[in-house]
């Protein structure tokens, strides 16, 4: 192992966890999981798996520290989205090396950061790095469906396993050109994802008799079309005002003047800016009658919204039943994951600041909230830990990266795989050292 190059060693074990086929449903995380432990106990460092059932095993590898400085963890997950063979000009789980690229389900959400994390870990280890707190890799079970395997579980049943100050996880670290300067995105804070299910009822009966039944679905479509009408009342969040003080050197006062500011920028910039401004309402799935003949009695419209940090479903629903006005609707929370936000006046923001000016003193941090969501959140929750999505790249754009994920032909550079072995060494030895 000594012999091999630290990029040689992230894109070999990134290649084996593809080919590791971890597709959630059904999950089977155990067999990645066992792989790390190998590779990890051969450079000696501490592992133990935890699950709770045996297939879906969670991996916690660990170097201890010497008691007297926080603790860092390396958050990841090793299950993976679907991939439909047919749509891919390579295997999906075949891991190939082709012009510096790995492909593979899973190359960039989110094996590529599984493997960097744990050679990070590894070579610290081989090195003796003797750290003041612990540093901590997990590499987790079920962030894709979220069913209660994963990092939330490993938060309630094992919380001094996973207990820490500050944490890296997915959600951002793109470079970006913005305004002809350089910066790399890193996400302080992400929205809710809070759906909810419109439900709508009337009477059945048969489509040629339309006169005698009372069609939900017709009762659906103004409603939706509200839904799909309504313009959000605009606020300014502290991650979107230190955001455009970055990049503009300005702090904006109103979300007016965000936009503004982002529209100076260009369009993709007011494309990220714009849904951190508001909640968003959109209605995605409908569900009515299961055959031609016959007029529904009920209509479930399905609506994806995600709100800022903070805010609660209460809050939203009480907009929503604004926009819908008094009627005979019933509205229904499906979930309520994420909404959380750290400083970013910290410690762990000083060492990707400090990362950024070694290997590219022109560039700059800065701050944004994931429109989505990521397992960062349970850890804010349980610990109040300092948690931040960053795992730079640079070698491929955002927008192309952005439209591989979760889709066909989905690769990571392994310029970018090194990249992130280096930062993540870099920030445990100035967080920890």
């Amino acid at each position: 192992m000594a012999t091999v190059s630290i990029r040689d060693e992230v894109t070999e074990l990134l290649q084996e966890l593809i080919r590791v086929d971890t597709t959630n449903p059904p999950g089977n995380e155990t067999a990645a999981a066992e792989l790390l432990r190998d590779y990890l106990q051969a450079s000696g460092a501490e592992v133990e798996l935890y699950a709770r059932v045996p297939e879906r095993a969670n991996l916690v590898a660990r170097i201890r520290g010497r008691g007297d400085g926080p603790t860092l963890l390396f958050l990841s997950h090793t299950d993976v989205v679907l991939a439909d063979a047919a749509e891919w000009s390579a295997d999906p789980f075949g891991g190939e090396l082709r012009e510096g690229e790995v492909w593979g389900r899973g190359a960039l959400d989110m094996k590529g950061q599984v493997a960097a994390s744990a050679v990070a870990l590894a070579s610290l280890a081989r090195e003796g790095f003797e750290p003041a707190g612990d540093l901590v890799f997990a590499a987790t079970a079920d962030e894709e469906v979220g069913a209660g395997f994963g990092a939330q579980w490993l938060c309630e049943t094992y919380p001094d396993a996973v207990r820490c100050d500050y944490l890296v996880n997915e959600g951002s670290g793109e470079r970006l050109e913005l305004g002809g300067k350089a910066f790399y995105m890193c996400s302080v804070a992400e929205k809710m994802s809070a759906p909810f299910r419109l439900r709508l009822r009337g009477r059945s009966g048969h489509a040629s008799m339309p006169g005698i039944a009372d069609n939900a679905l017709v009762k659906a479509a103004p409603l939706i079309t509200a839904l799909g009408e309504y313009v959000p009342e605009q606020r300014l969040t502290p991650e979107v005002e230190a955001l455009l003080e970055a990049v503009t050197g300005a702090r904006p006062a109103t979300p007016q003047d965000a936009l503004e500011q982002s529209r100076g920028i260009g369009e993709f910039f007011t494309e990220m800016v714009e849904p951190l401004l508001s909640l968003t309402l959109s209605p995605t799935m409908i569900s009515a009658s299961k055959k031609r003949n016959v007029i529904p009695a009920i209509c479930d419209v399905i609506v994806d919204s995600r709100l800022l940090p903070e805010a609660t479903p209460a809050d939203q629903q009480a907009i929503v039943r604004a926009i819908l006005g008094e009627g005979d609707y019933e509205l229904e929370s499906l979930e309520a994951h994420g909404g959380t936000r750290s400083p970013i006046e910290t410690p762990l923001w000083d060492a990707v600041a400090g990362w950024i000016g070694e290997v590219e003193p022109e560039a700059k941090p800065a701050p944004i909230c994931v429109a989505g969501f990521t397992d960062s959140h349970w850890f804010r929750e349980a610990f109040g830990t300092v948690s931040y999505g960053f795992f730079p790249s640079r070698a491929m754009s955002a927008e192309l990266a952005a439209r591989l994920i979760h889709s066909a032909d989905e690769r990571i550079p392994v310029e970018d795989l090194e990249l992130g072995v280096s930062f993540l060494r870099y920030a445990a030895q100035a967080l920890l050292t």
